[in-house]
């Protein structure tokens, strides 16, 4: 099997298996399906749950998409190859809480490719907690340390520090949350073939449910107040911010005429922007942006 089967068929499984998760902890609201074609080449299945008892909406997304390479993608190949044709293929999760004690997560694993000769992997995971706790930090990248530990001692150091580069919100000098990890274009060299890369993302994708479940079901019954909830729509307005300006995969799935629904499902249904809102000195809105900076080690 072809490298671009075998990883579109383990991320629709995998869809699957995330989808059941949701549900089965959310205990109200279901997926609804939505698929789509893409008139250049492709589509792909889009599942939405919304205004559940635990989620108020989030998205789980496989894509194929494939055709004429895209202008700011052969700017970026430098005219490493002759062909005119391209195929990316992957997994994307965004889940916004109804309650501001569980986090936001986001994750994405991709497989590219230009004819033969050019193949590549990236992807991700990250977190962002409304109100960080220390201890929920502490596991969730201690966690992904350990899945990145059997694959390359490399990666997590390497790994983690991109994506506290590249989750940053430059205009607001803060991280979108409290990092995670993120690669991206990792090729087949003599030590690491594409199959095993195949295993890494296939290998994160599926540790998404463990993690994040657990984070749910530790939070999710945790009392809140209105002051509490003020919070978490200013910090969606964040998460917002950075997925509109900055995020690659936003930018690629409207420069590739991706389907805006489904790219857009990043977004919660719901987000503030106060002028100039400063957090009450001492308070646990205060000591939360204290640890949206860089270089904070979280793992164990």
């Amino acid at each position: 099997m072809a490298h671009k089967e075998d990883i579109q068929e383990r991320l629709k499984k995998i869809q699957n298996e995330i989808c059941s998760a949701l549900e089965n902890i959310d205990g109200k609201a279901r997926f609804i399906e939505d698929k789509w074609i893409r008139e250049e080449g492709g589509g792909g299945i889009s599942r939405i749950i919304q205004d559940g008892k635990v989620f108020e909406k989030g998205g789980v997304n496989f894509s194929t998409v494939y055709g004429p390479i895209p202008e700011f993608l052969k700017k970026e190949l430098e005219g490493k190859s002759k062909s005119n044709q391209f195929l990316a293929t992957g997994l994307s999760i965004v889940i916004h809480p109804q309650s501001p004690m569980v986090p936001i997560i986001h994750m994405n694993v991709r497989y590219f490719e230009i004819d033969d000769k050019i193949k590549w992997v990236g992807g991700g995971i990250d977190l962002t907690p409304h109100f960080v706790n220390v201890i929920d930090a502490s596991y969730f990248h201690t966690e992904i340390k350990k899945l990145c530990d059997t694959f390359s001692l490399e990666y997590y150091p390497a790994f983690s520090k991109n994506a506290d580069d590249y989750f940053f919100i430059k205009h607001r000098n803060e991280t979108r949350g409290i990092g995670g990890i993120f690669f991206d274009k990792l090729m087949e060299s003599p030590d690491c073939s594409m199959d095993k890369l195949l295993e890494f993302i296939t290998a994160l994708a599926k540790v998404f449910v463990p993690i994040y479940m657990h984070l749910v079901e530790k939070n999710k019954n945790t009392p809140f107040n209105e002051r509490e909830k003020k919070w978490q729509l200013i910090r969606r307005g964040r998460y917002v911010e950075f997925n509109l300006i900055y995020d690659r995969g936003t930018k690629f799935g409207l420069e590739t005429n991706g389907r805006v629904e489904s790219i857009l499902i990043s977004l919660p249904k719901m987000a503030s922007w106060l002028y100039d809102f400063i957090p009450e000195k001492n308070s646990k809105e205060e000591k939360t942006l204290a640890y949206l900076k860089k270089g904070i080690n979280w793992a164990q």
